[in-house]
């Protein structure tokens, strides 16, 4: 089954939907894999319900000197600077509870965060990300949703070579259809499948949206309306839950499967 990628701008939903994608589908008896590929982001576990590992990926290869020194190392020797730091593939019941936190049958990997100022670049954890998911191999009733930093850098980095799809969010903002469309571009570069999802709307935003991404030839493949409930949530720290949209979030996994 699928290794999706979600993108977007920042604060249009990406976490809030990949928390109810992933609680959906082990509803339905799936295993979910929720990568947080987003070096800033903190606030994911608590949507999810249950605390990460205590080590990120980042942690679990030496930290970010050993991983910046492999990278140096493959420049240096003038080799491909996408340097392999998983020699072998791995499945989800072989990774290391070290930087994988189970939840039944919902697990949570933080890749790596930002812990000190001037500490340089997020594009280490670009680096591990990317060699991760292309040695992850997933089987049936098993999914990976890849939560990433705001933008496309992570298209930069090379981290949607290892999945099979992008899932664009869609907030109403000009700024998030420029963003969509220059995303879908560079998906269909990457020869990944695209998909669009609609979030935080209402009846007359979703009708600007439709004609806008349609202009582009964008198909949207789900639906979510804004929820004050679901804001509530978030802004109280609580694990979200969103009964109402089990409907679209059926649809939305149904249409990119």
């Amino acid at each position: 089954m699928p290794k999706i990628v979600v993108s977007g701008r920042g604060g249009c939903g990406k976490s809030t939907l990949v928390t109810l994608m992933a609680k959906e589908l082990k509803e339905q008896g799936k295993t979910v894999l929720v990568v947080d590929s987003d070096e800033s982001n903190l606030g994911l576990g608590t949507m999810l319900g249950f605390k990460p590992a205590e080590k990120t990926l980042m942690d679990y290869l030496g930290g970010k000197p050993a991983v910046m020194d492999k990278l140096m190392a493959q420049i240096k020797e003038e080799k491909n600077e996408h340097a392999e730091f998983f020699m072998e593939n791995s499945d989800l019941n072989s990774l290391s509870p070290e930087f994988v936190k189970w939840n039944g049958d919902l697990a949570l990997m933080q890749v790596g965060k930002i812990e000190h100022t001037m500490e340089g670049c997020a594009c280490p954890m670009g680096a591990i990300a990317r060699d991760f998911l292309n040695h992850l191999a997933v089987e049936e009733d098993q999914w990976v949703l890849i939560d990433t930093e705001a933008g496309v850098e992570h298209f930069g980095r090379g981290i949607v070579e290892g999945a099979d799809s992008v899932l664009m969010v869609v907030d109403p903002s000009n700024d998030a259809v420029l963003l969509t469309e220059k995303a879908a571009k560079l998906t269909e570069e990457a020869g990944k499948n695209f998909a669009v999802v609609l979030n935080k709307v209402d009846g007359k935003t979703t009708s600007i949206l439709e004609e806008m991404l349609t202009l582009k030839n964008i198909t949207i493949k789900g639906i979510l309306p804004y929820s004050s409930t679901l804001a509530h949530i978030n802004l109280q720290g609580e694990s979200l839950d969103m009964p109402s949209a089990i409907g679209e979030l059926d649809k939305l996994i149904t249409g990119i499967t």
